[in-house]
């Protein structure tokens, strides 16, 4: 991690009396606050901060430590790269964790289009259907797709995800086609392990009135791609993003249903450590997927 953040940090905790407050002042999570401060006392070889029961304390190893950082900070300082065009200039590795269904179906067209923009960067995708820490995984931006968003996460809004209701031909002809939300509950309803296992929302498109359904199935998965592969092969109905959908349904693999009822929409939603130790490569990258998922037709 870098030695210069980190200093920043134990600084920071040592002048404002806790890590909570540090972490508010620098702008980062507590979990990275913590993380660079082990990170310290690691390099230094030594504890550095004891506790009380009313503020933190430093150990003779961590008031050497306050000094050093203090001068490694002014020296940082003091070799700050002029402003000019090079400055702002998006470079380096980013590694961004997403599931495998958006990664798929929107997310690696939209990260090959900003390699071709900021020809300096490099971006490792990690697919990965689980709720990652990005501290402890290196993460620097996880795009998650979830209405229920922890408030403690620091993230920026990118765009919505619309869904819809789709099943294969064959299965109607076996079951026949649903016509209200309602007959969803007499269905075979795939669904995905982590949201909405047991009830589907809907507004009515003419009313603008809310209907909750609870819907249940055969198969469930933590993988919305999966679902929408037995949809296909006629395994029951989905809920599905419309970006995924979408082909299926031009090509007659899959058939829409119930067009008067809007499925709840899902935010897009890029999650970061700290909105102040930000590189440029991942402040042009959120810029960026804001302004794709805004053109993309089947997304927003």
């Amino acid at each position: 991690m870098d030695r210069i953040t980190s200093a920043e940090v134990f600084v920071a905790i040592v002048e404002r009396g806790s890590l909570s407050a540090a972490a508010e002042g620098l702008d980062m999570s507590r979990a990275m606050v913590t993380r660079y401060l082990a990170q310290m006392e690691a390099w230094s070889g030594a504890r550095l901060l004891h506790r009380t029961t009313r503020r933190i304390g430093l150990t003779p190893a961590g008031e050497a430590t306050l000094a050093r950082c203090r001068q490694m900070l002014e020296i940082a300082s003091q070799m700050a790269v002029s402003e000019g065009p090079e400055a702002d200039t998006p470079r380096g590795l980013l590694r961004i964790a997403c599931a495998q269904s958006l990664a798929q179906q929107t997310l690696s067209a939209a990260v090959t289009a900003y390699l071709r923009r900021y020809p300096q960067t490099a971006v490792d995708l990690v697919v990965d259907n689980r709720t990652i820490n990005l501290v402890e995984e290196r993460i620097d931006l996880a795009v998650r797709i979830t209405n229920d968003l922890d408030p403690n996460l620091i993230a920026r809004p990118l765009g919505m995800c619309e869904s819809v209701v789709v099943a294969a031909p064959s299965y109607l002809a076996a079951h026949g086609t649903p016509r209200r939300v309602q007959d969803l509950a007499v269905h075979n309803c795939l669904t995905y392990s982590y949201f909405g296992k047991s009830l589907w929302k809907f507004t009515e498109a003419k009313t603008g009135a809310p209907t909750d359904v609870p819907v249940g199935g055969n198969l469930s998965a933590n993988e919305s791609m999966v679902l929408l592969a037995a949809a296909r092969e006629g395994a029951g109905i989905a809920l599905q993003p419309v970006f995924a959908a979408a082909p299926l349904i031009a090509s007659g693999q899959l058939v829409r249903l119930l067009p008067d009822y809007v499925p709840q929409a899902l935010g897009i939603h890029g999650v970061y450590s700290s909105r102040r130790q930000m590189p440029s490569a991942l402040r042009a990258m959120l810029d960026f997927l804001v302004d794709w998922f805004r053109v993309q037709p089947n997304v927003t």
